[in-house]
């Protein structure tokens, strides 16, 4: 497996974890729906949180909340309605960004509540 694709495995466990910690239950994991996927989808109260996780080695080249492209929010926000509707839930949907930087010997992990609407 190439060295990225090891670090986002790991980054996406990394995530698990973290809303596991903060009492989100994870209902799926790289959830696909035509070209779209979704890395979580997890549920705290009344809460739908649509997670991207987005890890990176370092910011040399920018946080990585900022590698979330315009088109993979418009798949997102495609493959939670089809999600929704096939599961029937009637809930707030929100969208979250969870940012990971490898940072000495751990990683940093900041989670990005609402995130789209601030791009």
């Amino acid at each position: 497996m190439a060295q990225h694709n090891k670090l986002g495995k790991k980054g996406e466990q990394l995530a698990v974890d973290f809303l596991e910690k903060h009492q989100y239950r994870i209902l799926e994991r790289n959830y696909y729906y035509e070209r779209a996927e979704i890395d979580i989808i997890a549920r705290k109260g009344d809460i739908l949180a649509v997670i991207e996780v987005k890890t990176r080695s370092s910011t040399l080249f920018g946080n990585p909340e900022e590698f979330v492209t315009p088109k993979q929010i418009k798949n997102l926000v495609k493959a939670v309605d089809a999600y929704i509707t096939t599961n029937d839930i009637d809930v707030e949907v929100r969208f979250d960004i969870i940012a990971i930087v490898k940072a000495n010997n751990g990683y940093k992990i900041e989670h990005l509540e609402d995130a789209f609407y601030h791009f």
